[in-house]
């Protein structure tokens, strides 16, 4: 049989036979087997060729894909699978990409962990949920868990939040605040609570004060539509202490506003 058109498309070609075949090939398929048209094939090189070039357009679908930033072998085999790669060639595909480094799921973990500890937010947990939901093995991020100490970034997190907060909530709402969210980011509520007392923070007493008259005032403008007397005072009392502050300090402002 014989080669009558072999015409660039995109990223393929159109190869297309005499006896009516035609079929897309990729140019590394060109070179391997130095098509050109009028040239003449067997019937066992057309199936070298469909072999070849399926493998060829599959891995360069893969590196493609890697070629816009590292990837783990969950993410590729998912995206070639997506484009209709039969699963043969997607393992096939998927050992030579593991084979020459393209894939590696454990040097794809060390270097989340590596950023994350240079300039990140998150803690440990938080991190392998993240890479579990990549398709990452456990067992290579319990690996690389274990040869990072966070209690360095739980510290640098602390500080950005008390800066963030330190002069909008009271001390007990400051230090409630700064812990929840670090667990929520993936620490241990251990190193959430350490990370915490490592703090300087300074509030004073007219801080304090400031705040909670501020508070006062939001929260005497909902009440007094509705309450008076001993029961407004004590919806305001509560009210208070659901946002952290301490009772006497709430005793101190309602004696001032009241």
């Amino acid at each position: 049989m014989k080669i009558t058109k072999l015409e660039k498309k995109k990223r393929l070609y159109l190869l297309e036979l005499d006896q009516a075949q035609s079929l897309y090939i990729t140019e590394d398929t060109i070179v391997r087997f130095m098509l050109s048209r009028d040239k003449e094939i067997s019937q066992e090189e057309l199936k070298e060729i469909q072999t070849y070039a399926q493998l060829s357009h599959a891995k360069n679908l893969a590196l493609y894909h890697l070629s816009f930033k590292a990837r783990t072998g969950c993410e590729v085999r998912d995206y070639l699978a997506k484009h209709e790669i039969d699963e043969s060639t997607i393992e096939t595909v998927m050992n030579t990409l593991k084979e020459d480094k393209w894939i590696d799921d454990l040097a794809y973990t060390r270097a989340i962990f590596q950023s994350n500890h240079l300039s990140g937010d998150k803690g440990p947990y938080l991190l392998k949920q993240k890479l579990i939901q990549k398709g990452v093995s456990s067992h290579y991020i319990d690996q690389v868990t274990s040869e990072f100490d966070f209690s360095e970034v739980a510290q640098r997190t602390s500080q950005k939040l008390a800066k963030q907060y330190v002069k909008k909530l009271p001390p007990r709402a400051l230090k409630d605040k700064i812990t929840q969210t670090l667990i929520n980011k993936g620490f241990s509520y251990e190193v959430a609570k350490h990370a915490y007392h490592q703090l300087d923070i300074e509030q004073d007493e007219e801080q304090t004060l400031d705040l909670i008259m501020k508070e006062l005032e939001k929260q005497h403008q909902k009440y007094s539509r509705k309450y008076e007397g001993y029961e407004l005072k004590q919806r305001l009392t509560q009210a208070l202490a659901r946002k952290g502050y301490d009772y006497s300090d709430i005793s101190t402002a309602l004696r001032e506003f009241l």
